[in-house]
């Protein structure tokens, strides 16, 4: 009779097989789960039937607006006017008649010099006039009764006219000792004070009109056609921030300087105010102005170096245009051709795009939310409920 008794061996053998097998049922499980056996996704997808990932954007559409064409540039503003005032004779200053800040009016008097000198030089040459007054007079009686010769009466007439001449610079002398304002404004300096000895030539103040004031910009060749004198201009100082103030092109030069490339713009404004020579001055010139100009953002302009161009959305999916343009006002540029009001302009994610891209239009300010993350996100209470 045989021993049907499984063997130890047999019996291991077997254990072995069936860990096999259910190691191999479990790895085909966890693969049919994920998919990955059948190219299938979670959702029951294959990965040849899903399309590109869309691309997140921000739109805007285009608009009209008002939009102005300006040159903006900055420059120093410098007084109109502007006078050193110097003796003309030396001497001692017994009055000085004007302190720094101080307005004064063409012709005032603003230092007293010492003048006896020169009053005695006049008195002296006062004295020699009448003297070859009387002379020429008498020598005139004598040659109407041919007793002086006509070479005599000449040379009495000469004389005459010489100290007639030097009178006359001695009263100028004279006149000196009194400093005169040469030109209306403000005392921005003063080198003198009372009893100071004064020097022929000697600076004593500098006079500034502050009344019309000037800023000069070196603007670029290609606006020689377009800035004008008259033209409005726009002035911001960095000194009174919040301020505007309004003036004019005063002259514009016509010659461009072949160094630089540029030509002289003159702006003058009205002074006797807050503006003050010296100040830094940003300055604007609007030389067109549109009232009803279709506009879009500057943002949404591509920067690739080609004639300007956008990205639009049609059937959510990015579409390149070439645009004409007009002018430019700040973040605003005009489209003179291209777009029609209303229509879409993507003005941040453009970098991502190509022709054709699939887009999303998202709200300004937010950021995407993928879809997967989505449905986890929607999951996530109901599994916490279990």
């Amino acid at each position: 009779m045989q021993d049907t008794t499984p063997t130890t061996a047999t019996r291991a053998g077997r254990s072995l097989s069936l860990t096999r097998i259910g190691m191999l049922t479990l790895v085909l499980a966890l693969s049919a789960c994920k998919g990955g056996g059948t190219g299938m996704d979670k959702n029951g997808k294959s990965a040849a039937d899903k399309g590109p990932e869309a691309v997140p954007v921000e739109v805007a559409k285009a608009s009209r607006r008002s939009i102005a064409a300006s040159y903006n540039g900055t420059a120093a503003l410098e007084a109109r006017g502007e006078a050193q005032v110097v003796a003309k004779t030396s001497g001692i200053a017994l009055q000085v008649f004007a302190e720094v800040g101080q307005q004064v009016r063409a012709g005032q008097t603003l230092v007293r010099i010492d003048s006896d000198r020169a009053t005695l030089q006049v008195a002296q040459s006062d004295s020699q006039v009448r003297k070859l007054q009387a002379n020429f007079a008498r020598a005139q009686q004598l040659a109407s009764q041919k007793m002086v010769s006509a070479n005599d009466l000449d040379t009495l007439r000469y004389d005459l006219e010489n100290a007639r001449a030097s009178n006359r610079l001695a009263r100028l002398e004279l006149s000196y000792t009194t400093v005169k304002a040469p030109i209306s404004g403000v005392i921005a300096e003063r080198s003198i004070k009372p009893g100071n000895l004064v020097q022929i030539n000697t600076p004593l103040m500098r006079i500034v009109d502050v009344s019309r004031l000037e800023a000069t910009l070196n603007a670029p060749e290609r606006e020689i056609e377009t800035l004008k004198a008259g033209q409005s201009v726009q002035l911001v100082v960095d000194a009174l921030p919040g301020k505007s103030f309004e003036g004019r092109i005063d002259r514009v030069s016509p010659v461009v300087d072949s160094g630089s490339g540029t030509f002289r713009v003159v702006c003058a404004f009205d002074g006797g105010g807050v503006l003050q020579p010296g100040m830094f001055a940003r300055i604007r010139i609007n030389y067109d102005q549109r009232a009803n100009a279709l506009v879009i953002p500057r943002s949404a302009l591509l920067e690739d170096g080609s004639e300007p161009a956008v990205y639009t959305v049609r059937a959510d999916k990015a579409t390149r245009i070439t645009l004409k343009l007009g002018n430019i006002d700040g973040e605003w540029v005009e489209v003179l051709a291209g777009l029609k009001e209303g229509q879409p302009v993507v003005i941040a994610g453009k970098s991502a795009l190509r022709e054709g891209s699939v887009v999303q239009v998202i709200a300004a300010g937010t950021a995407p939310v993928p879809a997967e993350a989505a449905a986890d996100a929607d999951a996530a209470p109901a599994k916490a409920a279990q």
